[in-house]
Order: structure tokens, then C-alpha cells, then sequence
């Protein structure tokens, strides 16, 4: 059950220059309906396109994977803050109800279909943080009290709530304020339409007995030609049907009419479409089932640019909107939120090997660091940090070759 702090100051109810996220009754709502391909495209219609089903899961199952941990500023960089009560609250558990993994994967769901994602706050009596809950998206509005506070407005079960900025996480997308952001579904949807339109089109063939529609003609009047109809599609009609031997009586016959779907390039329209979708949220094809393109050589690559280019702007406004939104001014001296992807870069097993022999050689990881990388526990011993002794300063050259030479110019 989510829990919901009842409404504030009245002085709030008179918006000005409001940024709005409300679904109806607004000027986004143009952005939805019908597509020019006919079909009714929202969030959850486009979630029945498989293509925008799998980008949108792989997107929110890889950033709900990563570790979350909170980390305080040292002198010599960083270390783990294990104390801190946030960090306990991010890592494992934001509420009674949800693990971290599902409280992150739900936000990413909305992010990416709603083009923003809502949290609640829950604070005790002196303050401090002590959950997280998911708002849906398409309940909130944003909104400017008079003075020029951003304010949230719920609505559930007929009843609206009124939060105040500090009781909300929001996790914007891109937007053309900065403050609401805009849903890809939304801005896409005449993409969506088509892959939705194409791949009616498809189950219809098959309903239909995998063959075009025709017509059946009669040398004669009929005097019942919708039950002659019917009885035609009772027997050929629907795929179970297809490639049965149709039996035609007083001189009938059938000539199919439509255009065949090889002619009308129906697969090349739904591969196209399946790139169109994945282009929208940046996916790699082959991360979506598409292996045309995908090669023994290229897709390790095509697996860092998708870390690189695609989940770091994500993880970089997570991070971003965690700590302004959890923790205090004073904290955010000392305290930061980060989610690790060391994991998604490495290489194979020679490759990071290698690696690693680099790292030790020249001093800047341990034994221990590499065994930490790979989940091991420490060694004894393992702390040190050694450098290979046989390089030269380019300056010390001449007096080493000097020296060897005894001393001669």
C-alpha cells in the first residue's frame, strides 16, 4: 500500500507558468491517439509490440541489476558508506513491499514509456528518509504554486493528493522545460502504430487461412449468398484450416483477390519497423532477438557501445536525481549515489587477465583489487602495490650508460 502525506498549505492551489504531466486535459495529449496508420497507440498498447517490449525490458532489467551503493568522500577518494541509512534503503530494500531490484525496474518501466518517473518520500517525524514508493505516472501533474514552488498533484481512487518537492523523487526524461520530460512512446507513435498495424496484419493472414481474401462465383442467381459465404469461411476460414482441398458444386469457383504479402513486402516492413523501434531507444538489434547484423567480432563491441552510449546518460541522471532529491545540503558534501557498471565492460576472461597484469605491473592495482574485480575474497599480502623495476627516467639514460661504461664521456 503506498502511503500518501495529505494535502499542504492552500496557498499552493493557485498555479502559475505550471509545467504540466497529467495524460488528458492538457497539451501533451495531442501526442497520443490515433496514427496515421489507424491504430490507437498509448503506453500500455505499445507494451504488446514485442520490439518495444523487449527494449524497454532491457533497459529497466539492466539498470535494476547494477549495484546501487552509497559512497562517502574520502582523502584518498572514496569508500563505501555502510552506515549510512540510505544505503540500506537503496541496496536491498526501498520498502516493506519491494526489493531494490523491483523498485528500480518499476521506475525504469515508467521512464522509458511515461518519459518520467515518480517516487514518494516517506519521512519520520525528524526527517530522515525511511521509504520509497512508486506513483504512476499518468496520476501525476506537475505544477508552480504563485510563489513559484514545483508541487505535485495525485490522483487515485478519485481523490487527489498534494505533495510538496521534497516528498517526490522525479526522474525526468528529456523534455522542452527540464522539468517534465516527454514519453518516447508519445513522440514515436506513428512508428509504434505501423509495427502494431503490421503485425495485426500478419495474425489476419493466418486467421484467414494464410491466403487473401477472394471471391466465389456463381454461374447462376443465388438466393442466399451470405450463407453460402458463411459456410465457405466455416470450412476454409483460420489457420487450422489452411491447404484444405475445396470441394466447389454447380459450377462455382474462387478467385483470390489482395495483394500477396511477399508483394506487399510484409516482412521487410516488420524488420524495418523492429530497427525503427530499437533505434528510438537506442538498443543494439541483436540485444532484441535481430542477429542479422551481428557478428562474432563486432557484438563485444556492440555490447560496450550499448553501455557506453546508451545506459551511461540513464545511470548519469539517476545519480543525479538521487542526490539532490535524498540527501540533505550538508550531506551532499560527503555523500554521493553510484551505480557501478564495471561488470557490463569486462572482456573475456584472456582479455581481463591480461588486463590485470598490466594494472599490477605498473602500480595501480593490487592482488587484492584484481581478486575484488572478479568477487574473491583478499589475500594476506595482497595490499601492495609494486612497480617493475626496469625503466628508466629518459633523463637518466646517458649517466646510466655512463656508469656501465666507467664513467667514460
Amino acid at each position: 500500500m503506498i502511503i500518501i502525506i495529505i494535502p499542504f498549505l492552500s496557498k499552493l492551489l493557485n498555479p502559475r507558468a505550471s509545467p504540466k504531466n497529467n495524460m488528458f486535459n492538457n497539451t501533451y495529449n495531442f501526442l497520443f491517439g490515433s496514427t496515421s496508420s489507424g491504430k490507437l497507440v498509448n503506453e500500455r498498447t505499445a507494451m504488446q509490440t514485442t520490439a518495444v517490449y523487449a527494449c524497454v525490458r532491457i533497459l529497466a532489467e539492466t539498470l535494476a541489476s547494477l549495484p546501487l551503493h552509497t559512497y562517502k568522500r574520502t582523502d584518498k577518494g572514496k569508500e563505501k558508506a555502510l552506515d549510512h541509512p540510505l544505503y540500506y534503503l537503496l541496496h536491498d530494500e526501498p520498502n516493506p513491499e519491494m526489493t531494490s531490484f523491483v523498485f528500480r525496474e518499476t521506475l525504469m518501466g515508467h521512464l522509458l514509456l511515461w518519459g518520467n518517473a515518480y517516487s514518494q518520500i516517506i519521512r519520520d517525524g525528524r526527517g530522515k528518509i525511511t521509504a520509497l514508493y512508486p506513483l504512476m505516472p499518468d496520476n501525476m501533474s506537475v505544477n508552480r504554486s504563485d510563489k513559484g514552488e514545483i508541487y505535485y498533484s495525485y490522483k487515485k481512487e478519485g481523490q487527489e493528493y498534494l505533495l510538496r518537492n521534497y516528498e517526490v523523487l522525479h526522474i525526468p526524461g528529456l523534455g522542452f522545460d527540464g522539468l517534465v520530460g516527454y514519453s518516447p512512446i508519445a513522440m514515436a507513435k506513428n512508428a509504434i502504430g505501423m509495427a502494431i498495424a503490421t503485425e495485426e496484419y500478419g495474425a489476419k493472414f493466418f486467421n484467414n487461412g494464410a491466403n487473401p481474401g477472394g471471391v466465389l462465383e456463381h454461374p447462376a442467381i443465388l438466393k442466399d449468398p451470405a450463407k453460402v459465404r458463411d459456410s465457405w469461411n466455416s470450412v476454409y476460414g483460420g489457420s487450422g484450416n489452411a491447404h484444405k482441398v475445396a470441394v466447389l458444386e454447380e459450377g462455382m469457383s474462387f478467385k483470390p483477390i489482395g495483394i500477396p504479402p511477399e508483394q506487399a513486402q510484409f516482412l521487410q516492413t516488420r524488420k524495418f519497423q523492429l530497427n525503427e523501434i530499437a533505434r528510438i531507444f537506442r538498443i543494439p538489434p541483436h540485444l532484441i532477438g535481430d542477429l542479422e547484423r551481428a557478428t562474432f567480432s563486432n557484438i563485444e563491441n556492440q555490447s560496450i557501445e550499448f553501455v557506453k552510449y546508451t545506459l551511461t546518460p540513464w545511470l548519469s541522471r539517476w545519480e543525479m536525481v538521487l542526490n539532490k532529491a535524498l540527501l540533505s545540503p550538508n550531506e551532499k558534501k560527503d555523500y554521493f549515489f553510484k551505480l557501478n557498471v564495471e561488470g557490463l565492460l569486462r572482456g573475456d576472461y584472456k582479455t581481463r587477465m591480461e588486463g590485470y597484469s598490466i594494472g599490477i605491473q605498473n602500480g595501480f592495482l593490487s592482488p587484492n583489487d584484481v581478486r575484488e574485480l572478479e568477487n574473491m575474497n583478499t589475500i594476506e599480502h595482497g595490499d601492495v602495490y609494486a612497480v617493475n623495476g626496469n625503466m628508466l627516467k629518459l633523463e637518466d639514460i646517458g649517466a646510466y650508460a655512463n656508469k656501465q661504461n666507467g664513467g667514460e664521456e
